[in-house]
This record gives C-alpha cells, sequence and structure tokens, in this order.
C-alpha cells in the first residue's frame, strides 16, 4: 500500500507554546481522573455501601472502557480530524463527570466511570498526534514529550492531593464536579488554537478486532475483581481466565487476517515498539495499583484526612515531574535502553523496600518519602523514553495508532493494576482477616470484604485493631512483593530488547 497523503498543519514557533499548553490541560484534566477519585474511596464506601469489589470497579471502570476503546478512537481522530475528536471528548467527559457526581448508588456511579473513560480514550490518543505532527524535529519533540509525559505524570500523582482539598471542604462528589469546568476550559482552548490536522488514508473501523478487544479486557478484569470472593481456583475463575485465553488468540488471528486491523500485531515484532509497551504497562500497573492501596493505608489504616492523605503521596507527583523531563532529555544522548531500565530497577526497589518497611507507625519523613522519590523517579525515567521509542516506530502518518497503542498500554497496565494488585490485597486481607480475633465476631464476613469496615468495627478493641492492621500490612505486602518481581522482570526483558545510544533515531520504512 502506498503512503497515504496526510494534512499536516504548518504550525509557527510562536503558536507551538499556546497548542503544548492546550493539550497539556486537556492531558492533565484526563490523568487527574485516574486518581482523584481514590481518595474519595473511603468515603463513597461509607456513603454507597460499597464494598472493596465495588470500589475497584468505580476505580477501574474509567481504565477499562479508556483500554477498550483508545486504539479505535485513535484511528478515528486520525480519520475525522484531531482537533474535534479532542473538543467532542473534552465536552463528553464533562457531561460524563456530572452524571458521576449525580450517582446515588455503586452502579450508577460505576457506570458514569465508564463514560469518562470512553470519551478520555477519544482525547488522549490526539494529544500524543498533535505533538507529533507539530513537533517534525527530535529534539523540539523530546522536549515537547517530556512535558507531556511530566503532565500525565503529575496528573495522575496529584489526583489524590486534589481530591483531598476538595474533600477537605466538600462531600465525595466534589472529585467529579470539579473536573467538569476545566474539561470545558480546555476544550475551548482546543477550539481557539489547536491547528486541524488529518490523515486523508485512513480506513474503515475493525468492528470484529473492537468487540474481540472489549470482549478480552472486560473478561480479564471481571474475573481478576471478582477472583477473591468466589476463589483464584474455582471453576468460575477458571473458566474466566480460559474464556481470556481463548478469546485472546481469537483476537491476534482476527487480526493478522484482517486487511486492516486496529491493532497490527505485527508491530510487536519490532523489539523498540513491543518492549517499550511493556514498560510502560508495568509502571503504570504498578502505578495505579500501589495508589490504589496507599491512598487507603493512609486514611483507613493511620487515619488521616483525605487532605492530609492527598499531601502526603505529593512527593511521588514531584518526582515524576522532574524525572519525566529529565527522561526526556537523556534518552537521545545516552539511549533509551540505560534510562528506561534504570526506571525500572529505580521503582522495584523503591516497591520493594515498601514491602519490608510499611508498617501501621513507619515515619513519613524518614522512610516513607524517600520510597515514593525513588518510586516516582522511576516512573519518569520510564514513561518519556519508552513513549518515544513507541512513535519513533512509526511514520508521522500514523501518529495517531502509535500514540492509541500508547495509550492503551498505559490504560491496561492501569486496569489490571487496581484489578490485580486489588484482588491479591483483598484475598490476603480477607483470609488473615477471618482467621484473626474477628472471627466469630457478628460483622466477620463483611469486615474480610471491607477495610474500611474492618477498622470501624473494630472501633477501640485493641486485638481487633491489631488484627485489622495485620490483615491489611499483609495484603499491603504481599501485593508490593508481586509489583517489585514484575518491575525487575520488565529490567532484565528491557536490557535485551530496548536500543541503545546508536539506534537509529527513526523509523520510517513501515507502510501505511
Amino acid at each position: 500500500m502506498g503512503q497515504a497523503r496526510v494534512s499536516v498543519p504548518s504550525v509557527a514557533g510562536s503558536k507551538k507554546l499556546a497548542v503544548l499548553a492546550a493539550v497539556y490541560v486537556a492531558v492533565l484534566v484526563i490523568n487527574l481522573d485516574v486518581t482523584i477519585v481514590n481518595v474519595a474511596l473511603p468515603s463513597i464506601a461509607t456513603e454507597l455501601d460499597a464494598n472493596t469489589r465495588g470500589l475497584q470497579w468505580i476505580a477501574d471502570g474509567y481504565n477499562l472502557a479508556f483500554a477498550a476503546l483508545v486504539l479505535a478512537f485513535g484511528s478515528l481522530s486520525d480519520r475525522y480530524g484531531r482537533r474535534p475528536a479532542l473538543i467532542v471528548g473534552l465536552l463528553g467527559f464533562a457531561a460524563a463527570s456530572v452524571a458521576g457526581a449525580m450517582a446515588h448508588g455503586t452502579g450508577e456511579l460505576i457506570a458514569a466511570r465508564f463514560a469518562m473513560g470512553a470519551f478520555a480514550a477519544l482525547v488522549f490518543p490526539t494529544t500524543l498526534s498533535i505533538i507529533t505532527n507539530a513537533f517534525p524535529d527530535r529534539a523540539q519533540r523530546a522536549a515537547a514529550l517530556g512535558g507531556w509525559g511530566a503532565v500525565v505524570g503529575l496528573g495522575v500523582a496529584a489526583g489524590p492531593v486534589t481530591g483531598g482539598l476538595l474533600l477537605n471542604h466538600f462531600y465525595w462528589a466534589s472529585v467529579f464536579w470539579a473536573l467538569a469546568p476545566v474539561a470545558v476550559v480546555a476544550a475551548a482552548a482546543a477550539y481557539l488554537v489547536v491547528p486541524e490536522s488529518r490523515e486523508d488514508g485512513v480506513p474503515a473501523l475493525d468492528i470484529p478486532g473492537l468487540a474481540l478487544s472489549i470482549a478480552l479486557l472486560g473478561a480479564l478484569v471481571y474475573t481478576v475483581i471478582e477472583a477473591p470472593g468466589r476463589g483464584w481456583s474455582s471453576p468460575e475463575s477458571l473458566l474466566g481466565f480460559a474464556t481470556c485465553v481463548v478469546v485472546a488468540a481469537v483476537f491476534v488471528a482476527v487480526e493478522r487476517r484482517a486487511a486492516n486491523p486496529m491493532l497490527d500485531v505485527a508491530l510487536f515484532a519490532d523489539r523498540r515498539f513491543s518492549a517499550a509497551s511493556g514498560a510502560v504497562a508495568v509502571t503504570f500497573f504498578a502505578l495505579s495499583g500501589f495508589i490504589f492501596l496507599v491512598t487507603q493505608y493512609f486514611q483507613v489504616l493511620r487515619e488521616f484526612s483525605p487532605l492530609s492523605t492527598g499531601a502526603r503521596i505529593l512527593p511521588v507527583a514531584g518526582a515524576i515531574a522532574a524525572a519525566s523531563m529529565i527522561g526526556g532529555l537523556l534518552a537521545p544522548r545516552v539511549g533509551t535502553r540505560a534510562v528506561v531500565v534504570a526506571g525500572l530497577t529505580s521503582f522495584g526497589i523503591a516497591m520493594a523496600w515498601i514491602a519490608g518497611a510499611l508498617g501501621a507507625a513507619t515515619p513519613y519523613w524518614g522512610v516513607i518519602v524517600p520510597q515514593m522519590l525513588l518510586m516516582g523517579t522511576g516512573i519518569g525515567l520510564v514513561s518519556t523514553p519508552a513513549t518515544e521509542s513507541i512513535m519513533l516506530v512509526l511514520p508521522a502518518a500514523r501518529a495517531g495508532v502509535g500514540s492509541a497503542v500508547n495509550d492503551a498500554t498505559r490504560e491496561l497496565g492501569s486496569t489490571l493494576g487496581v484489578a490485580v494488585i486489588g484482588s491479591v490485597f483483598a484475598s490476603i486481607f480477607g483470609d488473615r482477616l477471618s482467621g484473626s480475633a474477628f472471627a466469630g465476631t457478628p460483622h466477620a464476613g463483611p469486615a474480610a470484604e471491607s477495610p474500611t469496615l474492618a477498622f470501624t468495627v473494630a472501633g477501640r478493641d485493641a486485638s481487633l485493631v491489631v488484627a485489622a492492621q495485620d490483615a491489611f500490612l499483609g495484603g499491603l505486602s504481599a501485593a508490593c512483593v508481586v509489583v517489585a518481581v514484575l518491575c525487575f522482570a520488565a529490567a532484565v526483558v528491557g536490557l535485551a530488547a530496548l536500543p541503545g545510544r546508536s539506534a537509529p533515531a527513526t523509523s520510517r520504512s513501515r507502510p501505511s
């Protein structure tokens, strides 16, 4: 197939900063929503009577819809225009946020979270496409992507403190009310300053591939979240995992035969692409799973307020922002491999340290802050260089596909992070609590499914408080060990597969 003609805007230097500002605001609001809800989870658990699985779905509904639709929506934005996709996505996101704020039950809130994720999937891939097309020079593009990565990390890590500020003065729904006007402002900015760009030869949407990808992600996340209650080796769980394997095999077979696949699985034969995608997925798997648990650690076990909890997570945000910029500058000089492997190793060490050192009275400044700085540095060092490696594999005409794959790996990692880490925690917490001083108490069963309820039931009973703390910390430690092992394994793979300093700067040989 010949190279498709692409409409690429000519962006003057004076306008590039305005374009970046508009794109960064859109990126910020979408990524704030990834974690801003976390500090509200204990309040939601109380007000909407949600157990741990319900909270996982509230956190994961956004990520699941995002991951399932971002590939298809990235292709649609390439075909019909990136600016209108950005504007429609932001306005739809604002409307879905209002719906979430008005929810009166767990089911309604989960549905609103799915809608937010769907519109976010329309927004996010357009941001990378706009940057890629507006900054053809690699040095400028690397700097722009460094800022993009910093804003992504800042949004994810600053979500808890933003939510904490809101919850310090308002009720849980304020975390959704606050996002709507920011999204509207971002849409207005996009209308005013973002130039139009589209690809003329984008093929029709791959409906079979889209349907199979949604079925695969839905089955996997549902099975993992429900496994602690059903049992990991129960017939229902085993059937769910077997279904995922079958659907995954069918998806690969269908996409390999499709004339215009939603996901070109042949891309993963390029080690730069597959290893970088894996590094991004692992990083956001770890980050999302950790934030899901650490916000509950501070609020439920340490009894800090939502604002105090959010403030205590700020070191992660600052480290991510700084390391994302540094990583973007270092990768062209020392190579993607060195920077990304260092980041994954740093993250793994931080998680192993947390697994062995975090307790009910662990000093914040002396222990927890260094852990968070090490973790945030690892995230930042991975994010920007790995994103650039993904984008360099594809020509500018396929920027939407590349950015959508990058976004899909992020959201898939985030979705599975909350699902897997939350489920590992729930399994260990429930087992330990059921065999503790809670055994035989009237609320033993419900308490084993909800840390918030367990600590509420414990009250001032010292034996029950100790049992709840032990169960919580046991689940948290086991989850962090899983993340550490995964990070170290990804670092080994990256050492073998990622490009070094001598790798070519770009790849333009693939046909569109």
